[in-house]
């Protein structure tokens, strides 16, 4: 389960339990490289749902990327903040619309002609994200 190791991550340090002993209590920490191991590791599937998912895809790549540059795992509107301004224009304005959606609550369905013709904008998009994160090294 490579994301168990993000979501034990994400569990930590919001140290909320629904029920019984805050998470700090009865969880170890995650060490750094497992985690940096697992949101790498699913980059592949990520990809393989860019054109029936674009919206999750771009936000989760940008997310991946905050990750790997902060140790941090910050919401996905956070992470299209902090990364788009370094994207091509193009790709910026993909990623800020997709992250408007996200927080509007407007799924890939829902979206309109325009952002289903964006398809191959979202494949360079991704390209890009793919192409910063594979700078950084995950052990």
């Amino acid at each position: 389960m490579p994301d168990l190791g993000p979501e034990v991550t994400v569990v930590l340090a919001g140290n909320r339990a629904l029920f019984g002993p805050p998470p700090r209590e009865v969880l170890d920490p995650v060490p750094r490289a497992d985690v940096r191991r697992a949101v790498v590791a699913g980059i592949p599937s990520l990809l393989a749902d860019l054109d029936g998912d674009q919206r999750n895809v771009l936000l989760t790549l940008a997310r991946v990327l905050v990750t790997l540059e902060t140790d941090e795992i910050v919401s996905k509107e956070e992470a299209a903040e902090l990364v788009a301004h370094r994207l091509s224009p193009a790709a910026q304005a993909l990623l800020l619309t997709a992250r408007e959606m996200y927080l509007e609550g407007v799924s890939d369905d829902a979206a309109g002609a325009a952002w289903a013709a964006s398809k191959p904008a979202a494949r360079e998009a991704a390209t890009e994200l793919v192409s910063e994160i594979a700078g950084f090294e995950t052990g």
